[in-house]
């Protein structure tokens, strides 16, 4: 489907105008004409009269009469060829070009092949800008694989359509179990993927890492919508249980700083965070063993700590000998 990016400035150009006029109608919302001519600066006249020449290049354009009547695209229609303007093509860019490492696996040739084909039709400035972008960054690439594309977008259709999923899952200690669960929403931490779901087994809310899901079985039957505990959001949810379950191992540190510059330096994936005062903030946080514990904890570029577990203090001992050990020939 060819792109047509450009530049949206003004009014005067009846081009630029039929572009500003068709982002608008593009939103989730009807418009009246009123509403479109103080934005585009025109007359309503001009407004009736280009969504006449839009509807003649085959924008289905629906009109809707009455006090809160307007103007809007048909939802559902073949369109003609999108339009964006020069951010829009850029951020596109940008983003197929991150997800050809991105955190999640199966679509990095896929990303590469859809930012060949904008980069095609690109005008020659906007294309400029993406290869500078090509040629002077990169991304790090990490070692831990993210889950499935395919296995996200069934798990998602699922959500959406409230639908009742059986899944093999592989615990922390790697034990297996098969699982029937109604899924609520997807959320991403970091580099992992997690599927807040009710399980109905165990009758109660869970929280499962996505790249421990396999066979996924969509079962077809719908169920009503459920309210996460506390009206949480799924965001929160996955959160709290990151800081208090469903790791092996769990720790309380005291980070020594403001919680909104600890926010920055802490990541989801890690913990949840609380204010203590206007200089600390609590950390909690729950992962697969003491170990890895122990290494995330040494990584924080944040003074902080040790609350407990006990467990956890040699290994943060060994990590600290072994780095002191590394410099020793460089003293003096």
């Amino acid at each position: 489907m060819p792109i047509s990016p450009g530049a949206v400035r003004g009014t005067r150009d009846p081009a630029a105008r039929l572009l500003q006029l068709l982002s608008l109608l593009q939103a989730p919302r009807d418009w009246t004409g009123a509403e479109l001519a103080e934005r585009l600066g025109v007359t309503p006249r001009t407004i009736r009269r280009d969504v006449e020449h839009l509807r003649e290049l085959g924008y289905p354009v629906q009109a809707t009469q009455g006090n809160i009547g307007g103007y809007r695209l048909s939802a559902g229609t073949a369109m003609p060829p999108l339009l964006l303007d020069d951010d829009e093509a850029v951020a596109i860019a940008i983003g197929l070009r991150a997800a050809a490492v991105a955190a999640v696996s199966g679509i990095e040739d896929t990303s590469l092949r859809a930012l060949a084909k904008l980069e095609q039709v690109l005008p020659s400035r906007l294309r400029r800008r993406v290869s500078h972008l090509a040629e002077a960054a990169t991304v790090l690439a990490q070692p831990v694989p993210g889950p499935d594309a395919e296995l996200l977008a069934a798990l998602a259709a699922a959500c959406v359509a409230r639908e009742k999923i059986r899944f093999g899952y592989a615990s922390a200690r790697g034990a297996s179990s098969r699982r029937l669960a109604e899924p609520k929403r997807l959320v991403a931490a970091g580099r992992r993927w997690y599927l807040v779901a009710y399980d109905l087994d165990r009758g109660d809310w869970r929280t499962f890492r996505v790249d421990r899901i396999e066979a996924l079985h969509r079962t077809g039957a719908r169920v009503p919508e459920r309210e996460l505990p506390g009206g949480q959001d799924a965001a929160a949810y996955v959160a709290d249980a990151l800081g208090a379950g469903p790791g092996n191992c769990r720790a309380e540190l005291i980070v020594h700083a403001p919680i909104e510059r600890a926010a920055e330096g802490v990541p989801a994936s890690l913990g949840v965070l609380e204010r203590l005062d206007e200089h600390r903030c609590r950390l909690r946080t729950a992962v697969d063993s003491p170990e890895y514990l122990a290494f995330r904890i040494a990584a924080l570029r944040l003074d902080y700590t040790l609350v407990g577990p006990p467990e956890i203090v040699p290994h943060l001992r060994r990590i600290a000998e072994r780095a002191t050990a590394s410099i020793a020939d460089q003293d003096g």
